[in-house]
């Protein structure tokens, strides 16, 4: 029996765009008109730099590539030959995007990698602008602040599935003769940091497969609107190099430093962006969790509560007993531990390092001559305790109450925030190997976003500010 297979023709795309721009017209491009003032949506130095850079009159206009950009993500088309070839075929578009002829697809790269740095002008100005609004919805849910990566998978020979199948295929058959090696862990130890293609584009663990990609930290506020935009390029590199970690055999632990290493830098180019905001409450996952990013918090960015679940990697002296003076206590007759200094390494916090009264030392080891040992390990028991602990501990909200969950269940915002940022807004396209498209396309889903903002508030409906999709399905 034969099986005819069904694939979507440029010819289909059009056809429903079409179907939706006569049934809804009023709905996509009447709503931006009436809402959205281009000329005033671009910056000034915008203007200067784009007419400055070509020497000569333009063909096509800044406000043409802005409005055709933006509407390009509404309607969800990744790719922008696609796009193009759609404009070719529609006089509505045309006319909304005030062009005469449509560019060619090589001109669209150039203008998002010229320009990414007034993009982000762009952007930062209508974070600037729906501040206010999202005040005005819900006070309260505009000051949390929701933090947490992504990664744009790159357009590279290394995400080829091949590239991995090779290595661990020679890794599995090393292991045969050795039981004890792991043929994934080898496999990942000999991938390559970097994409040979781009060196900003990183190796990433995500859901559980090795991929390459333009990694990203997301910030949104408690209605899930986004906030901050940083692609982890060359520029945010040198910018913060402590972003910049060593990979280890463990990828899972791998993600989970790199995160929390991220954190500072994106919250300080947030704050120096905005520096009227105001948030108090932080909330994100628990890759988060060190005691160094709960003081950070506190001190340097001044949240009053913090909203990060305990790290299972973090929880080995959750349970051990203290005096009064904050010494572990042995768990059998309560005799104060042995201090031993201060510890720590450099991916770990600061530490102060306690062993069991009874552990001895023995030429370069220690052994414990406990007669009913509270561990297996002939070290003795041993607990470190950190100098910042009781914030982490106690950072203003009671874990395990219904407080704590009703506040933490806003995590799931920025999940969804990256899934229309990514997905629904097409700013994920898997055509390009560049950090510079990667952002460009990024910010303009952001700024895509938060023009939704502002026409849902303008038509009073204030429930669909999440997506601009909603206000035009």
């Amino acid at each position: 029996m034969r099986i005819n297979k069904m694939q979507m023709s440029l010819l289909d795309t059009y056809a429903e765009v079409c179907h939706v721009m006569e049934n809804d017209k009023q709905g996509i491009l009447a709503l931006l008109e009436a809402h959205i003032k281009f000329n005033e949506l671009i910056p000034n130095e915008f203007y200067i730099a784009f007419y400055r850079r070509f020497g000569r009159p333009r063909e096509y206009s800044l406000e043409s590539f802005v409005r055709l950009l933006i509407l390009q993500k509404i309607i969800g088309i990744e790719k922008d030959s696609a796009m193009l070839s759609i404009m070719r075929m529609s006089q509505e578009m045309r006319e909304f995007c005030k062009l005469e002829k449509v560019p060619d697809a090589p001109k669209i790269t150039r203008f998002k990698q010229d320009f990414v740095f007034y993009l982000q002008k762009v952007f930062d100005s209508l974070v600037e602008a729906t501040e206010p609004i999202c005040r005005e919805i819900d006070k309260k849910k505009a000051g949390y602040l929701i933090y947490d990566s992504t990664g744009i998978k790159a357009n590279v020979a290394e995400n080829n599935p091949k590239f991995l199948n090779h290595k661990l295929t020679k890794a599995k058959k090393l292991s045969k003769g050795n039981p004890d090696l792991k043929p994934h862990a080898l496999a990942y130890s000999q991938m390559p940091d970097t994409s040979a293609a781009n060196p900003f584009v990183k190796q990433q663990y995500i859901n559980g497969h090795f991929c390459y990609v333009h990694k990203a930290g997301i910030l949104t506020n408690g209605l899930g609107i986004v906030r901050h935009i940083a692609l982890f390029d060359d520029d945010f590199r040198r910018r913060h190099p402590q972003v910049n970690t060593k990979k280890t055999d463990n990828p899972e632990l791998d993600k989970e430093v790199s995160d929390s290493r991220s954190l500072k830098p994106v919250l300080t180019d947030f704050f120096q962006a905005h520096p009227a905001f105001s948030h108090k409450t932080f909330i994100a996952d628990s890759a988060f969790d060190s005691y160094d990013n709960f003081t950070m918090l506190r001190d340097d960015f001044l949240f009053d509560r913090v909203a990060i679940p305990i790290n299972k990697r973090n929880t080995g002296n959750a349970h051990a007993d203290f005096d009064d003076n904050g010494t572990p206590l042995c768990p059998l007759n309560r005799t104060p531990f042995i201090f031993l200094g201060k510890s720590g390494g450099k991916n770990r916090s600061m530490r102060f390092k306690w062993v069991c009264h009874k552990s001895e030392s023995v030429g370069q080891k220690r052994i414990c001559t406990c007669e009913s040992p509270c561990t297996d390990s002939s070290y003795g028991r041993c607990v470190y305790t950190y100098p910042n602990k009781n914030f982490r501990l106690y950072p203003e909200i009671p874990r395990g109450t219904e407080y704590w969950d009703n506040l933490y269940r806003h995590r799931v915002l920025i999940e969804r925030t990256i899934h229309i940022l990514k997905d629904t807004l097409g700013a994920s396209p898997y055509n390009s190997f560049s950090s510079g498209t990667a952002k460009a396309d990024l910010l303009l889903a952001g700024i895509t976003q938060l023009v939704g903002v502002v026409i849902a508030y303008a038509i009073n409906k204030p429930k669909l500010v999440k997506s601009i999709r909603k206000l035009v399905a």
